[in-house]
């Protein structure tokens, strides 16, 4: 069912099913959230495009600092970034995102296509070829973990470290692994073929190392200094990823139009309405059902309707008053079709029991 949240002392809030959307700074929900996740930020670009979008590039910094710093305050080892800009604006903004411990894994390119452009474009006046792309960054989390002389190394660099403390030869992690040459040459490398060990290598690894190595008060592969890190603690070391074949870094996917776009009083109520595809398709990609979405720059939270179909859990902040109440009939109208297919879904069952 959906609720309304809307008294004199609160924060008009949504919650429909799973999702939640509040007509907030984003700034003032971080800490109620639960750790996301992935995080789809769509915030400002530096064009002066739509309302409280900085008119320059210049400006983005200081626009995005205060988030950045909570995103990673309150994100996990495994959280996921995708970060929707224009591609001045990204590049000016990547410098921070790098300081606060986000490590850039790719840039993605969402294509409009030619119809993107409305009538002749004049040349003489914009003097370059029409603009009809936007990035979309993906971002992971740089993690690092404690050794025991109190340094903080990347996962690469603290696997090799663990190992040769417990004074075990390199190649010994071959017969760790039950293998002829991978572990060494994948798990213990420091040069740019490393691997992540999957949980059963790296529960072999530690195993090994504890009851081989050289007597220590520490145990080998621990996180907090008590006890060797668990398969499900490895795990969550690594930001999601569920591939899928024949997609690319290229997006070729018209602007969203027609009866899809979301109008008032017959003009365009966003300047940039997303295709609910491309973010559904960066959503599965790096999440699993149940799995938890922030989306602080709603706009229109697309994420959150994507989420509320996928069977994510979404939090969405949106400050417009007119986004947010097109927001929430959007997430009412995607859960009553949600709804529709479950009764059609349970009647067709009933008939086929019963016939």
């Amino acid at each position: 069912m959906a609720s309304n949240i809307e008294t004199a002392d609160a924060v008009p809030t949504t919650v429909v099913g799973e999702v939640q959307i509040e007509q907030d700074d984003a700034i003032n929900c971080y800490a109620t959230w639960l750790p996301p996740t992935a995080i789809v930020s769509d915030g400002a670009y530096g064009l002066g495009l739509f309302p409280n979008d900085p008119q320059s590039k210049d400006e983005l910094l200081d626009w995005y600092a205060p988030h950045v710093e909570a995103w990673s305050r309150y994100a996990l080892p495994l959280t996921t970034l995708w970060f929707w800009c224009s591609e001045i604006g990204w590049a000016t903004v990547h410098p921070l995102l790098e300081k606060y411990g986000w490590q850039y894994e790719s840039f993605n390119v969402w294509n409009k296509g030619i119809g993107h452009i409305a009538g002749n474009v004049n040349g003489k006046t914009i003097r370059r070829f029409p603009v009809v792309t936007e990035a979309c960054v993906l971002y992971t989390r740089k993690v690092q973990l404690p050794t025991i002389d109190e340094q903080n190394l990347s996962l690469k660099e603290w696997l090799r470290f663990e190992w040769q403390r417990a004074g075990i030869p390199l190649t010994k992690a071959n017969e760790a692994c039950g293998v002829v040459d991978a572990a060494t040459r994948k798990y213990l490398t420091q040069c740019h073929l490393w691997y992540f060990p999957p949980t059963d290598k790296m529960a072999q690894l530690v195993d090994y190392a504890n009851k081989h190595g050289k007597p220590t008060n520490r145990p080998y592969f621990s996180m907090n200094g008590k006890n060797p890190v668990t398969i499900e603690e490895w795990q969550r070391m690594r930001a999601k990823w569920n591939h899928t074949h024949a997609i690319t870094n290229v997006w070729t996917e018209p602007q969203v139009r027609g009866e899809k776009r979301i109008k008032s009083q017959g003009k365009n109520l966003h300047a940039n309405q997303k295709p609910l595809r491309l973010i559904e398709q960066i959503i599965t990609a790096s999440t699993d059902a149940d799995d938890v979405i922030w989306e602080p720059f709603g706009g229109l939270c697309p994420s959150a309707v994507v989420s509320l179909r996928t069977g994510r859990r979404c939090y969405s902040a949106e400050i417009n008053h007119d986004f947010y109440k097109a927001a929430k009939s959007r997430l009412e109208e995607e859960y009553s079709k949600k709804q529709l297919c479950l009764f059609h879904e349970i009647s067709s069952g009933a008939d086929f029991r019963f016939s």
